[in-house]
């Protein structure tokens, strides 16, 4: 299915957020993109500007399509709960998100393709469906062969210098992590106003 693979930079610049991770150039010019740079007068959006904007970021941040997401958003709504954290919720238990977050991969694009090519187990079974949903109790590792990969060793390497996250736990010598339960909303970091993305989806 298609990607998105433009310039993750002028992506960020639109949002304002480092919505692909730490970027030198992004930290260089925190203004929207265009030819008239950071002077240019712009119009004030309207709320449904606003509000698409949010679910936009959303989708780049974690990589998901306009189908998935929605998708997503419905299957939200049909569970008890306050929407947009149950949304956030089911977000941040997609497998390639969790290896994101246990450090396996240092990017989301990176956790996807490690998916992709068969180097990630769930409960000891490969898996490589990045849009998998993991749930309490799921220990979700690297291959055995796959430890060795240049770019998995760095990156659990510097698990320690990135913030840990209460929902997960990760054992560096067996390079597996276990799915404790789904976080709050308040634990997840992504600056995402998602009353915004339920505002325009209940329209």
């Amino acid at each position: 299915m298609a990607r998105y693979t433009g310039p993750k930079t002028k992506k960020a610049r639109k949002f304002n957020e480092p919505i692909f991770g730490f970027d030198k150039s992004f930290e260089r010019r925190k203004y929207p993109p265009g030819q008239h740079g950071p002077n240019k007068r712009r119009r004030q959006k309207s709320d449904y500007a606003v509000q698409l904007n949010e679910k936009q970021k959303a989708k780049y941040t974690y990589g998901v399509l306009e189908r998935q997401f929605r998708n997503l958003f419905k299957k939200a709504a049909s569970k008890g709960g306050v929407t947009g954290e149950v949304l956030f919720q089911l977000l941040e238990s997609r497998l390639d998100n969790v290896v994101f977050r246990l450090g396996i991969a240092p990017t989301r694009r990176a956790a996807r393709q490690l998916v992709t090519h068969k180097h990630i187990l769930i409960n000891g079974i490969i898996n490589n469906v990045p849009s998998t949903l993991i749930r309490p109790g799921d220990i979700v590792g690297v291959r055995g062969k796959s430890q060795g990969l240049e770019t998995v060793r760095v990156s659990v390497s510097r698990k320690g210098e990135v913030r840990k996250f209460p929902w997960l736990e990760f054992n560096t010598d067996k390079m597996e992590g276990k799915f404790l339960n789904y976080p709050m909303r308040p634990e997840i970091p992504e600056n995402i106003q998602e009353h915004l993305i339920v505002e325009l989806y209940s329209k």
